[in-house]
């Protein structure tokens, strides 16, 4: 026996000369799953926002219309009729909801982008390479 483990010896066997075009594949892959990370904690945030904006707009139909309500805009809260509120609130959801429909779309162009790259890159090393998101 030469001293190596077993599972060394099979993967020394299965050496694959890794291509110009190949690296540049697998820095892409490397590329889009940081950036797909990156998208879906901001779609997480975007939809725990529009959940914050839904009970909002629940709680905004309790409360009685001749009494002001503190809205946020920006870090500063300002005193606001019960319509411009309301108002103001379905502006907002709007903006988040196409933010969400944008994140979305992006996340699935990208993970069908990397499930390309996946194929051909398993094609060629196998398991020579980890793909696999943790």
């Amino acid at each position: 026996m030469s001293g190596k483990f077993p599972l060394l010896q099979h993967e020394e066997e299965r050496d694959v000369e890794v291509s110009w075009e190949d690296q540049s594949r697998i820095n892409q892959f490397s590329k889009l799953n940081t950036r797909l990370d990156r998208l879906e904690d901001e779609y997480k945030a975007q939809k725990t926002e529009k959940e914050y904006l839904d009970d909002l707009t629940i709680e905004i139909e309790l409360l009685d219309d001749d009494e002001p309500v503190l809205y946020k805009i920006g870090d500063a809260f300002v005193k606001v009729s019960l319509e411009g509120a309301q108002a103001r609130l379905e502006k907002d959801k709007e903006v988040i909801d196409s933010c969400v429909d944008d994140l979305d779309s992006q996340i699935t162009k990208i993970s069908a982008e990397m499930e390309e790259l996946k194929k051909t890159l398993y094609g060629k090393f196998g398991q020579a390479i980890n793909l696999e998101r943790n």
